[in-house]
């Protein structure tokens, strides 16, 4: 399983700590985490799973030409060079995500999951655009809102046993 976690990339200590939470426990869950590969969110998620020692990896998929513009706990950095368009190959990469607070590219990037289908589960209390799209629907699909980290890991992880196909991707 491939989940990403994505949200703001300013340095915020709320949404910091609740991604490294949410990395932490996709580690203890056994998935892979993909992110954005620079600060915030994408830097405590990737650092959470990294100090859980999770088995899989976890890929950086950076809007920039360099795999040094990463942040040190990305196990794979890949640099792209096409700016916030890196958002689609965030979405196009995974089976599912967890929002962490975030602003506009954060729903951008909800915004293509849905559009294929993947699920999307959004933490509580973190602000941005987790708060707006938390437990809401979009047409007909709808956001999983979650108040912890492991139960957004847990809800996310039902929702792809729910659909088997896309977790087999």
């Amino acid at each position: 399983m491939v989940v990403a976690v994505i949200g703001g990339g300013l340095e915020d200590p709320l949404t910091d700590d609740t991604a490294k939470a949410v990395g932490k426990a996709l580690a203890h869950a056994g998935a892979h985490l993909v992110c954005g590969g620079l600060g915030g969110c994408m830097e405590g998620a990737a650092r959470g799973y990294r100090e859980a020692k999770g088995e899989g990896i976890v890929v950086g998929i950076l809007p920039g030409p360099s795999r040094h513009e990463a942040n040190p706990w990305i196990d794979l950095p890949i640099p792209t060079g096409v700016g916030q368009a890196q958002a689609a190959l965030v979405a196009m990469a995974v089976d599912g995500a967890i929002v962490v607070g975030g602003g506009g590219g954060t729903l951008s990037e909800i915004g293509l999951l849905l559009r294929d289908g993947k699920p999307v589960v959004a933490l509580a209390h973190t602000g941005g655009a987790a708060e707006m799209v938390g437990g809401r629907s979009l047409y007909k699909q709808h956001v999983i809102g979650a108040e912890t980290a492991d139960e957004a890991v847990m809800k996310l992880l039902q929702a792809l046993s729910d659909r088997p196909n896309l977790a087999k991707r």
